[in-house]
């Protein structure tokens, strides 16, 4: 399996957890919720959606047929027309599906730092234990730090080599990692304190939900966060 099919199909199990759809409503969300999915097709994701139903993870069942426009100087639409028309396949979660992704968001390893997978796992951190989050977080900020290192030792190597505009696109991009790395620490330092904050609380701690719904989110000064799915390569 490919990272980036492994990373769809994550995806998919994530957002059939939360409600069964069909094909367009999953491209739909995947296109809108999930930003490293824009460029996706139905060629992409139609196979996805087989390999999961061949492995046990996902059920087809039919959904309603789509209405048909009445015809012209009539009340209802030939039965030929109806006939004709498919029910749309909705897609469900199966029981084993749901475990499988529950393991799948358990994982912490170095694919859950890189750009699009931290993405695809950022945008279910509410259904992921906190621990789990926090260990994402700092590997992803340790990912981030290294690769800010290596940008400004090559800006050295390079400074009197660059024009003026590749060198300005160099600083871009190191500013763009910078910023990440700040509202990471933000993260981080917001999950840590709402997790000292419930263990001095003994009233609070017996009504944790260990999912995140409670984590909280730090804000920038003009009210905006980071996308993870930008590209800080």
């Amino acid at each position: 399996m490919s990272r980036r099919s492994g990373i769809l199909e994550f995806a998919v199990l994530g957002l059939l957890r939360e409600s069964p759809m069909h094909g367009y409503e999953l491209r739909k969300r995947l296109n809108t919720s999930l930003g490293i999915f824009r460029a996706f097709s139905y060629g992409t994701l139609y196979p996805c959606l087989k390999t999961l139903v061949a492995s046990g993870w996902l059920i087809e069942e039919p959904g309603s047929v789509p209405a048909s426009p009445p015809a012209a100087g009539r009340g209802v639409a030939p039965a030929s027309s109806l006939a004709g028309r498919r029910a749309k396949i909705v897609y469900r979660l199966t029981a084993e599906g749901k475990e499988h992704f529950e393991e799948l968001l358990s994982h912490t390893g170095p694919d859950a730092w890189e750009d699009e997978h931290f993405a695809a796992r950022f945008a279910f951190f509410g259904q992921t234990e906190r621990d789990v989050r926090m260990r994402v977080l700092e590997g992803r900020r340790s990912r981030l730090e290294e690769r800010l290192e290596k940008m400004r030792a090559s800006l050295a190597r390079t400074r009197e080599r660059l024009d003026d505009y590749t060198l300005e696109l160099q600083r871009h991009g190191m500013e763009s990692v910078e910023r990440e790395v700040r509202w990471l620490n933000e993260l981080i330092e917001s999950e840590r304190s709402g997790r000292d904050q419930r263990r001095s609380s003994p009233e609070s701690s017996s009504q944790e939900d260990t999912t995140g719904e409670t984590g909280g989110l730090p804000r920038h000064r003009d009210n905006t966060r980071p996308d993870p799915s930008d590209d800080t390569k």
